[in-house]
């Protein structure tokens, strides 16, 4: 792909012998000889000064080898980008990123109908630890070792991540309380009841639809506690310390000390599958089928 001659003369340098850069190269002296003599003619500059104390870089070799250098280090990152892109155009699978909080279970609910249009589709599940630096990480950089990763979101959330999300339903907002709390024998859960009460929330500005959720709480008379973000952590704290943490659908099985109780409350916020704005053909394909059942 590049000129053989600039591994050897990069050789010669370091190793400022011809014979030195022969062996590690494993061909023969006269041959790197050869090289070099071509390299010089060529570019009509004398690389080497040749001494009884071997060889030693002229003005002009210096600044050639620091730029040789320079050419290797971006042929290797050109081809190594090009063997990304082929293996991203050219997979059969999908890589989807999954925590106890982003469950992949989206695809189990429509697998069937997937497999049906993309017969040869295969699922690859990528774990990953879902705290606030992992979690940003991997959405904006979506493609590279994840495709995929589903979870609640607002435009705001998609703004700041930089990805796309496919649209597939609305989750309700709801309470969950642990088991030891008073409220966790009622039956229905309402502002009335929760008033002078704490609340654990997501922090403000995570998600508009939670936001306006207690906005209307706080008016009401209830004191809400922030955490930063939906993680096992969270939801230890609201048992540890007692105290009712905002969930939603599909995740009542996250804390078994957690019981979730129906509010009176129609809230809801919009769930759906992120992925990267420049999405190859599989993953992009993928996504419009997602997209398209779940508009059915």
């Amino acid at each position: 792909m590049f000129d053989g001659r600039l591994e050897t003369f990069i050789k010669v340098a370091e190793c400022g012998s011809f014979t030195k850069a022969a062996e590690e190269l494993y061909i023969t002296p006269t041959a790197v000889m050869k090289q070099i003599n071509a390299l010089e003619g060529e570019i009509t500059a004398k690389l080497f000064e040749r001494t009884n104390h071997g060889l030693k870089l002229t003005k002009a070799g210096e600044s050639f080898l620091e730029d040789a250098r320079y050419l290797l280090d971006y042929a290797s990152r050109a081809a190594q980008k090009a063997r990304e892109i082929d293996e991203g155009e050219n997979r059969k699978s999908i890589r989807i990123g999954t925590s106890v909080m982003t469950p992949a279970k989206f695809v189990l609910d429509v697998w069937s109908q997937i497999q049906s249009r993309m017969p040869t589709l295969k699922i690859e599940l990528i774990p990953f630890d879902n705290n606030p630096v992992t979690s940003v990480e991997i959405l904006k950089n979506l493609g590279r070792n994840i495709d995929v990763v589903a979870g609640l979101y607002d435009d705001n959330f998609l703004k700041e991540r930089g990805c796309l999300a496919a649209h597939l339903y609305e989750k309700r907002i709801l309470l969950a309380v642990p088991v030891t709390h008073a409220l966790s024998a009622e039956q229905l859960i309402s502002c009335r009841s929760l008033k002078g009460r704490r609340v654990l929330f997501i922090r403000r500005g995570w998600n508009v639809y939670i936001d306006t959720l207690r906005d209307r709480l706080e008016a009401a008379g209830v004191e809400t506690v922030d955490f930063p973000q939906f993680t096992i952590n969270a939801y230890n704290r609201a048992v540890s310390e007692n105290i009712p943490i905002i969930t939603v659908e599909g995740w009542e099985d996250v804390h078994p000390l957690l019981k979730i109780i129906p509010a009176e409350w129609e809230d809801s916020i919009p769930f759906g599958v992120f992925y990267s704005p420049k999405p190859t053909a599989l993953v992009k394909k993928f996504i419009g089928i997602l997209s398209e059942l779940a508009a059915n």
